[in-house]
């Protein structure tokens, strides 16, 4: 029996696909410092356990396909806080990101349809456009530009009759870049000339470094009705194990059509979102401790990068994403040794090889992502074994 193409055609995910490899290290009791993923290892914020807590009914029912209204109402006060204005059925409470992402791109796509990235992008894109049937087209941004948009000629030049929308990540990951306000008002500009949707997956917003200025697609006012907003408490209030996310869009037809998707999932976890709910009384002084304590983690990654005889990087400016280039010519064998043959001290480093986070065949292919979501002790010592770790390989290739 034969599985179907569609499952054949998607990739398993460059960020967790080492993990064997991982856990045959740490079976040998090395310490693998985890720079592969984004899971964020800052407090949870007290307040969604006590939501948890104040949970005193008998059974755990089922809750509205839409999200529970107690969550809908926080979401509210929380984007009002950005000079972002969302009436209830504007909103749709998903299982994480992902699960609105997908439903996004199942929505507003037909099968055969095309959404157009800035690459490297976020890996799953591409899972979730073969789960719908839909083709990525992308577009390259360069290190050497921060990653920053291309002109918008370049970006126009990808589009076609099969075009249903461009996907952002702001700020971006993999890359930590944070989109100007001119660049955003040029993918306005594109969505309106070519009637396309603007899918903003803004989950980094509270990650904006060096007094940057943060501007959402939402505040486009003359496309409000374009811009379908992805979000997520996952990153910003680090609870990616609650999977609450958020599809959002002044446009209450899309939205209206997207709850189909929901009701066919009955809805999201009762418990996670009451506790979800009771995030919008956490200080804002948790937000700017994370955020400080972030930008000191990247500032100690990018550093320690730019030590190294040979990288490439360019500083990011939000999220927790670090993307260099490496003088080496495969970054995948390099991720394999570095967990199988190399530690240094009893220690190693998982990071992800970026070629997963591009479309284009070739492109990423001696470069790596890193996350910098561990203490800044450890994340110190990781860049050290690193740096150790690549000298060594190059010695050993180059023998």
């Amino acid at each position: 029996m034969n599985v179907s193409k569609r499952i054949q055609n998607m990739q398993f995910s460059p960020i967790r696909k080492l993990a064997s490899y991982a856990e045959m290290a740490k079976e040998k009791g090395i310490k693998v410092f985890h720079l592969n993923i984004g899971q964020p290892d800052v407090v949870t914020p007290h307040t969604f356990f006590q939501g948890i807590n104040s949970f005193n009914e008998s059974v755990i029912k089922y809750s509205s396909s839409q999200g529970i209204d107690s969550l809908l109402e926080s979401f509210i006060k929380y984007y009002k806080e950005w000079n972002i204005n969302f009436e209830k059925d504007e909103l749709l409470v998903t299982n994480g990101g992902s699960e609105a992402l997908l439903f996004t791109i199942m929505a507003v796509c037909d099968y055969g349809d095309e959404i157009v990235i800035p690459e490297p992008f976020y890996t799953n894109y591409n899972s979730f456009a073969d789960a719908a049937g839909v083709r990525v087209v992308s577009f390259i941004t360069k290190a050497e530009d921060g990653f920053h948009l291309p002109n918008k000629k370049e970006i126009i030049s990808k589009i076609t009759s099969k075009t249903k929308a461009l996907l952002i990540t702001n700020p971006g990951n993999p890359t930590g870049t944070v989109y100007t306000y001119e660049e955003v008002r040029m993918l306005a500009d594109i969505a309106k000339e070519y009637d396309l949707y603007l899918i903003a997956d803004e989950v980094y917003r509270e990650f904006v470094y060096d007094g940057l200025q943060y501007t959402s697609a939402m505040y486009m006012e003359d496309i409000l009705d374009r811009v379908i907003l992805i979000d997520s408490i996952s990153k910003r209030y680090s609870a990616c194990g609650a999977r609450i996310g958020l599809v959002a869009s002044k446009n209450k037809e899309i939205i209206s059509q997207i709850l189909k998707l929901c009701q066919s999932r009955l809805c999201c976890a009762t418990l996670e979102q009451i506790a979800a709910a009771n995030l919008i009384n956490t200080p804002r002084a948790y937000f700017e401790e994370v955020r400080s304590e972030y930008e000191n983690r990247r500032n100690i990654a990018f550093e320690s990068l730019s030590k190294i005889p040979g990288v490439i990087c360019k500083k990011p400016t939000g999220a927790f994403y670090i993307i260099a280039k490496l003088p080496i010519e495969d970054a995948d064998d390099f991720a394999r040794w570095i967990l199988t043959d190399f530690n240094y001290d009893n220690k190693t480093v998982m990071f992800a090889p970026a070629e997963g986070f591009y479309a284009t065949k070739g492109l990423g292919k001696n470069e790596i992502r890193l996350s910098y979501c561990i203490n800044s002790e450890d994340l110190k010592c990781a860049m050290n074994v690193l740096s150790i770790a690549l000298n060594t390989y190059i010695d050993l290739k180059n023998q």
